[in-house]
């Protein structure tokens, strides 16, 4: 089964650019979508739902602003469109699809970037989505988490890690709120169980030389929960083109 998670920064942005044709040459069963920058009305073309897949998106009420999406080969039993909590759901944050006993899920994570007041509601979010993951603990699913999480880990997870201590992604209290995440076992970072190679990034500033330096950030995560923590058979990030200041994590798991 493979699985790809890209924060799109505008999926009609991403469009343009050749996303669609990539991701069909990579015959991906699932492929989860961040930041599609777009109300569903807004992407009336055949493009925005590929040949061969089930299409669902989940908007955010601001224009032009956030919003998640899933493209499935198979039609999902279920589809969850947020978390029930209404200034998250508002921003198009969650969806989950089920197929059996199995959830996939695109996740956009907050950014605290702008400000207190986001960072602020990062925190917020950090600690209301700590509560529903613990609520998952004992139903019975498997969990692949796919998403930008707006945080580097661990120093290895970023290129310049000693001066970001300070800023929103690599705050002490956020990589806490992950060594939290994964102290218990219950869940794991799938792309480390099989690489833990350094400069492995997935986003890129805009500013500077950032990308052709390798100056980056892995933010982009497929975090799975325990009983998949065998499945992982390979992973990649892709470079080769640009679609976003992201880049796509492929993961391929034995499902």
């Amino acid at each position: 089964m493979r699985i790809i998670t890209l924060n799109a920064n505008g999926i009609r942005s991403a469009e343009k650019k050749g996303f669609y044709s990539w991701m069909q040459k990579q015959n991906p069963d699932v492929v989860c979508i961040q930041e599609t920058k777009a109300q569903f009305h807004q992407l009336e073309e055949e493009t925005f739902c590929p040949e061969g897949y089930h299409c669902f998106y989940h908007d955010a009420e601001k224009k032009g602003y956030s919003g998640v999406a899933i493209y499935a080969k198979k039609q999902p039993d279920l589809i969850i469109n947020g978390l029930g909590i209404e200034d998250i759901d508002s921003e198009g944050r969650y969806i989950e699809t089920q197929f059996g006993d199995l959830s996939v899920i695109s996740l956009y994570l907050p950014s605290g970037s702008s400000g207190d007041e986001r960072q602020n509601y990062k925190f917020s979010f950090l600690d209301r989505f700590m509560g529903h993951l613990k609520g998952l603990k004992n139903n019975n699913r498997h969990y692949v988490i796919c998403g930008d999480w707006n945080i580097a880990h661990k120093e290895i997870d970023l290129k310049n890690w000693r001066g970001n201590k300070k800023n929103s992604g690599f705050l002490p209290e956020e990589r806490a709120w992950l060594d939290q995440l994964f102290a218990e076992g219950q869940w794991h970072d799938a792309f480390r169980l099989i690489n833990q190679e350094a400069d492995q990034y997935t986003w890129w500033s805009n500013r500077g030389q950032a990308w052709a330096n390798n100056v980056g950030w892995r933010i982009d995560y497929q975090i799975i929960s325990a009983q998949l923590k065998d499945k992982v058979l390979a992973t990649s990030i892709y470079k080769d083109e640009r679609f976003s200041d992201h880049a796509p994590l492929i993961m391929d798991y034995d499902i």
